[in-house]
């Protein structure tokens, strides 16, 4: 554990600690040479001795080094000193998402919807340098104080999956993707799933998988079916529902393609959460959930020991003992069922391609079996069941005049077409300059046509405005990034925070970033700097030195240099003034000097007593046999002992110099003498004596 005070590469000044981990410690610290508050993340000593966990944990640092993005904890720096490993990261003042979790329960869709797009962009900034995070959890999520989402330990996980480690193992696997679970294999779709995991426990307040053993957590995310979240979440609506189903699917060939198709119905079902308009991939053979056997649930729990914890699991014998009981209840498929199984599914694969090709075919018009009732058409006559008399009739009016449908929606288009007796069909969608969202931009016949009845109009819809790099602006002043972005399509929206090095009003980072894809009327957070934080400059006058220097510092002014000079009015010790007045507006972290008192300053006057004659008193008899006086000079004021003798011969003549800052004294005399009674035995009596008022010359 590092001590408050202590300084990492002359540079890193230790504050205290923030945070632990179950393999670092985190300290809040300041950067010397920037000016500013970092985190470092310190290893542990078990993993500090272990030289090939060092050296990949600091690859992965480095390499997520190269990161920066709004939405991650940016990494500074990595370095040694003394067996000391640690990284240096930016400091956000915040709580974690899991504390944020627990501390509400369920999160409304908007507000989980809004957490999971940054989370999201930060993870797409990630997987566009190759970088997976592997360990994505509400632990590993921050919301500072000012709202904003960060995603923290990205690189770090790579490092610590490859070791046998005690790393919040119950808080990880509840996260972990199936491969994860199966084999630790891990792309940027384990990361999808693990999302979609951290949404289903937004919206819900719990995880769906659970258990009291991290094997039996990991085996569930391998064989078992979730709880579908609005079992919990009664009013989520139904898009957010099928995004978190189909980012936790358990095979990734039927998740999401990649992060940014993701984050593209995140946006959308923020503007539209009750349309169905999630793409599920079908279900594939070797998809279909199926029992975990035996040899893999051996390969599970070792897989599920190197990733999570380094201990033995506790009644390991107990663990096994119920899967084994688990899987006799179960079962396994004899051979002659599998071959059985295996058939059939090939049937129904045929089936299902016969249907696809059959409903392709009507689309484009190979079967001519009309629109059907679902385009709201009127089910087209058979052939040869027309009544005597009308088949004159039905040749004249088998063909209608195509109607213009560009412009329309596909809700009033349909109306139009089943008018006159035709049907519709979507045909996809494609961006348009020209149409709106929504609206149609062509149609498979031509206004003007004459159509047979009955024919079903294939219709394609603008998806709005095609998909553009959203241009940088970074380093630029505001007018000209708002410009820049005005000119793409785009609306730019301000947000500050103050910043050391870059100026006042100049754009520090953007958000989409510089080529993410987007399109006319989307929005760009543009977060501009303030300059250096300013603050009022606090009063340490009159205070202890220790005390003004903690105070000062904890308001983000540095104390550079201090001077001293006596006072007779504040104490030694004290601030007598600083360099710059108190309630002045300063920048943050500016320069400043104390003056420390010295106490009162004291002008030394010497006096001196000269050839001052010490006498016996009268108490004492003239025929004793011994006499001795013990003589001490005290100062006037202060009682201070100036001098002192013995004497034993009378009178006794006393001299004293140097004697400072005092023009008065007094003596005390203690006397002891003895003499002989009338039997001739010796008497020894005392006395004491003050002598007041005693005058000094002065030199």
């Amino acid at each position: 554990m590092l001590r408050e005070g202590i300084y990492l590469a002359d540079r890193y000044e230790i504050l205290g600690k923030a945070g632990t981990g179950g393999m670092a410690d985190v300290y809040k610290a300041k950067d010397h040479i920037l000016g500013r508050f970092v985190g470092v993340k310190v290893l542990k000593q078990e993993f500090s001795e272990d030289v090939n966990f060092v050296t990949k944990f600091r690859t992965e640092a480095q390499s997520a080094a190269g990161l920066e993005h709004p939405n991650i904890v940016n990494i500074y720096d990595v370095g040694s000193e003394n067996s000391i490993h640690y990284i240096v990261m930016e400091y956000v003042e915040g709580i974690t998402l899991k504390t944020y979790i627990e501390k509400k329960g369920q999160l409304s869709f908007k507000e989980a919807v809004s957490i999971a797009i940054q989370v999201g962009r930060g993870i797409e900034a990630a997987h566009n340098k190759h970088i997976i995070h592997r360990d994505i959890k509400p632990q590993n999520i921050i919301i500072s104080t000012e709202g904003k989402v960060k995603v923290t330990d990205f690189g770090i996980a790579r490092a610590a999956n490859s070791n046998t480690i005690n790393s919040d193992v119950m808080g990880s696997v509840h996260y972990a993707s199936p491969e994860q679970a199966r084999n630790g294999f891990v792309d940027g779709k384990s990361d999808i799933y693990s999302l979609g995991i951290v949404m289903y426990e937004m919206v819900t307040g719990k995880v769906p998988f659970d258990g009291e053993s991290t094997v039996a957590v990991a085996i569930q995310h391998l064989q078992e079916e979730m709880v579908a979240p609005s079992a919990y979440a009664l009013n989520l609506p139904i898009s957010i529902e099928k995004i978190i189903l189909k980012c936790t699917q358990k095979s990734p060939d039927r998740r999401y393609d990649n992060i940014s198709d993701l984050l593209m119905d995140l946006k959308k079902a923020l503007i539209s959460p009750g349309e169905d308009f999630v793409v599920m991939v079908p279900l594939g053979q070797q998809d279909k959930t199926r029992i975990v056997k035996q040899d893999e649930v051996e390969t599970i729990k070792q897989q599920t020991r190197n990733i999570y914890y380094k201990e033995e699991l506790e009644d390991e014998g107990e663990v096994e003992e119920e899967d084994d009981e688990e899987e006799d209840d179960e079962g396994f498929l004899n051979p002659k069922m599998e071959k059985a199984v295996t058939i059939m599914g090939i049937v129904a694969a045929v089936i299902i391609v016969a249907i696809i090709i059959y409903i392709g075919g009507s689309f484009l018009g190979f079967f001519k079996f009309g629109g059907g009732e679902k385009d709201g058409m009127e089910p087209p006559k058979v052939e040869g069941t027309e009544e005597p008399g009308e088949e004159e009739e039905d040749d004249e009016a088998e063909k209608v005049k195509m109607i213009g449908l560009k412009g329309k929606t596909y809700e009033e288009a349909q109306k139009a077409l089943n008018d006159i007796g035709l049907g519709i069909v979507r045909g996809g969608e494609e961006s348009s300059e020209e149409y709106p969202e929504g609206q149609i931009v062509s149609q498979s016949e031509e206004e003007g046509a004459m159509v047979e009845k009955n024919t079903t109009i294939s219709v394609t819809i603008s998806s709005g405005v095609g998909e553009f790099d959203v241009p940088d602006v970074k380093g630029k002043s505001k007018g000209e990034a708002e410009s820049i972005l005005r000119n793409a399509g785009l609306v730019p929206v301000f947000d500050y925070q103050h910043d050391d090095s870059i100026p006042n009003d100049q754009v520090i980072s953007q958000s989409p970033d510089v080529g993410a894809k987007a399109k006319k009327g989307d929005t760009v957070t543009v977060m501009l700097s303030q300059g250096r934080e300013t603050i009022q400059m606090p009063d340490v006058r009159n205070k202890p030195e220790g005390d003004a220097r903690a105070e000062l510092t904890a308001a983000g002014i540095e104390v550079v240099s201090t001077s001293s000079d006596y006072s007779d009015d504040i104490p030694e010790g004290n601030v007598i003034s600083q360099s710059i007045s108190p309630g002045k507006t300063v920048e943050k972290w500016t320069q400043v000097t104390l003056t420390i008192s010295l106490g009162k300053k004291i002008t030394t006057q010497y006096y001196s007593l000269n050839n001052y004659a010490i006498n016996l008193p009268n108490s004492i008899p003239l025929d004793a046999t011994r006499v001795e006086a013990k003589i001490t000079l005290h100062k006037s004021e202060g009682d201070d002992v100036i001098n002192s003798w013995t004497a034993t011969s009378f009178p006794y003549t006393v001299n004293a110099s140097n004697i400072e800052n005092c023009s008065t004294g007094y003596f005390v005399i203690e006397w002891e003498w003895s003499y002989r009674d009338e039997d001739d035995a010796e008497i020894t009596e005392t006395d004491k004596t003050v002598i007041e008022g005693v005058g000094f010359t002065q030199n």
